[in-house]
């Protein structure tokens, strides 16, 4: 007989711990597992019997000595058929198969009745009508057993190859339709993700348009103005007081286009982060002051800029002067655009806590409530509309706000409503006493003429013939000496004929390019020159360039002649 683990003697506590580990053995998704027999005999003997008959490898024989035992087995583990005595004390055999048969989980487990008591009429009815499938009598002849046995395993192979089998597929459909379901949700989500993709490639091209549109408003209008002056300029027998008043208009207009032309560089540079701030302690009412005095040409005649700031003490911040005056500049352009009759405007500088706020608040237009929340957004007060009053590429609130951010500030917008007016209001961290120095004295330009005994040689070279001959009438009239050349080429030539003090050089010369006439004229005697680069180039790597061609300073166009010969004075 084989003596190895197939044969198992079963009591409460085998039940109760080692049932327990072995059940995986059993269940149907173990299509490997040896096929489980009970046996139940309450004769030791009769059990050792049935355990030598049906000895192999194949089976797991679990023994049983009462029907308790035998209903435990049936509940802990799964059997392929049982082998069931009739005559046991207590519950009888049928007894249990009635019990067996009544239970959902044990009703298909077929059972072999043995008994050493033959009646055809009253023990065979008797155990078929219980449940039984099969009926033998004792002693049992070990072929027909083991048969019929084979019989019922190869059934209950089958059956839990068939569940296994099953099983696999319930869970494959399962894993299908969770895989088409994420599919789904994916199609779903990507349908979702183009409609919105392709609805903002489809808002940014309605704004690229819109935005190309207001620039060629804004850009021509004060063209047009120029223009229109220039003729009146070239008309002969012009009324003087018109000729004078067309010099100032053409000066405000290209003013107006300068600083649209800066407005877009700001942009580009606010947006990659390439602005970097030049901070010192500075006083905030001063920077105020210096900003009102900027956009007073704005004003009508008699209208007025209120501005209230203390005398003392003084409210200092650390800033860059020239961009905090940007900023302030922009809210004031802002008001004066948006106020466009009986203008009132009026700045206050004062502290709040430990911060510096300026208010500036006007009594114009308004704004709507809807607009309110995205005013400081890029292009957000652009009108696409054929009547805009107001004019404006909405880009001067976007890079205020930024410049304010960049100097650890805040800033916001209040208003009632349309026809309300509205306040914009600047909050920057006062500047703490232990921080404070000298405030570096504010530059002025002023108008700079050499004594002309001691007046210098420049040469400019630019492409743009107009520009070249223009800057040097202007340079001449400080008392300059000015050649000119239009390619890079001829400037080399120029400069070793004419030897001048100063070069003012365009970058974006024909045939050698600003920067390598630069480094040949450093290396050809140049060496203690002034050379400045005047440039439509002026990104801060445009600067860097310069520097490392040999150029002491960096100009961008259009210059200012004012600070131009600021800064050649100031050499």
């Amino acid at each position: 007989m084989n003596t190895d683990n197939k044969i198992v003697p079963l009591n409460r506590s085998s039940l109760e711990s080692g049932t327990r580990e072995r059940s995986p053995r059993g269940t149907s998704a173990d299509t490997t597992a040896p096929i489980q027999i009970l046996i139940v005999d309450d004769e030791p003997k009769n059990l050792v019997v049935l355990e030598t008959i049906l000895d192999d490898p194949e089976y797991r024989l679990v023994r049983a000595q009462s029907a308790d035992e035998a209903l435990l087995a049936l509940v802990a583990e799964q059997f392929a058929v049982l082998i069931l005595d009739i005559r046991m004390p207590g519950m009888t055999g049928f007894e249990l198969a009635e019990v067996i048969k009544k239970r959902k989980k044990t009703s298909q487990v077929p059972i072999i009745f043995l008994t050493a008591y033959y009646s055809e009429d009253q023990h065979v009815l008797e155990g078929y009508g219980s449940g039984a499938v099969d009926y033998l009598h004792k002693p049992v002849n070990p072929q027909i057993l083991r048969s019929k046995v084979a019989v019922f395993a190869e059934l209950h192979r089958k059956s839990r190859d068939v569940a296994a089998a099953n099983s696999a597929l319930l869970t494959e459909v399962k894993e299908r339709r969770n895989a088409e379901e994420q599919l789904r949700q994916l199609n779903e989500t990507l349908e979702q993700r183009v409609t919105e993709r392709t609805e903002e490639l489809r808002h940014a091209n309605r704004m690229k348009d819109e935005f190309l549109a207001m620039l060629g408003h804004e850009l021509r209008n004060p063209l047009a103005a120029i223009m229109n002056a220039i003729q009146v300029m070239h008309m002969s027998g012009a009324d003087p007081a018109r000729l004078s008043r067309s010099v100032t208009l053409v000066d405000r207009q290209t003013r107006n286009l300068r600083r649209i032309v800066d407005d877009l560089l700001d942009v580009a540079r606010v947006t990659r982060g390439k602005i970097e701030l030049r901070k010192e302690p500075a006083d905030m009412a001063q920077i105020v002051a210096q900003a009102v005095d900027v956009v007073r040409a704005q004003l009508a005649s008699g209208e007025q800029i209120e501005v209230i700031a203390p005398a003392s003490p003084v409210l200092r911040v650390d800033a860059d002067r020239t961009r905090l005056e940007q900023s302030i500049v922009n809210l004031l352009l802002n008001a004066i655009k948006f106020t466009p009759e009986n203008r009132k405007i009026r700045v206050a500088v004062k502290r709040v806590d430990q911060s510096v706020v300026v208010s500036i608040k006007d009594n114009g237009i308004g704004i709507a409530p809807d607009m309110l929340a995205r005013i400081f957004e890029l292009f957000a007060q652009a009108d696409g509309s054929l009547d805009r009053s107001q004019g404006g590429l909405g880009i001067g609130l976007f890079i205020c706000k930024r410049l304010v951010e960049l100097h650890g500030g805040t800033i916001s917008a209040f208003s009632e409503g349309v026809g309300r007016g509205a306040t914009f209001e600047l909050k920057l961290p006062l500047l703490h006493q232990a921080a404070l120095q000298a405030p570096s004295p504010v530059p002025m330009v002023e108008e700079v003429k050499p004594v002309p005994g001691l007046s210098k040689r420049i040469l400019v070279v630019d492409d743009n013939v107009d520009s070249a001959v223009t800057l040097s009438w202007l340079l001449g009239q400080y008392g300059y000496t000015v050649e000119t050349a239009h390619d890079g080429k001829s400037g080399l030539q120029a400069a070793h004929q004419f030897k001048p003090d100063i070069l003012l050089l365009d970058i974006g010369l024909p045939g050698i390019n600003g920067y390598e006439l630069a480094r040949r004229l450093r290396a050809e005697g140049f060496d203690s020159a002034l050379m400045v680069a005047i440039s439509g180039y002026a990104l801060e790597a445009d600067v860097e360039r310069s520097r490392a061609a040999g150029f002491d300073r960096h100009l961008a166009k259009p210059v200012d002649i004012d600070h131009l010969v600021q800064s050649l004075a100031s050499h």
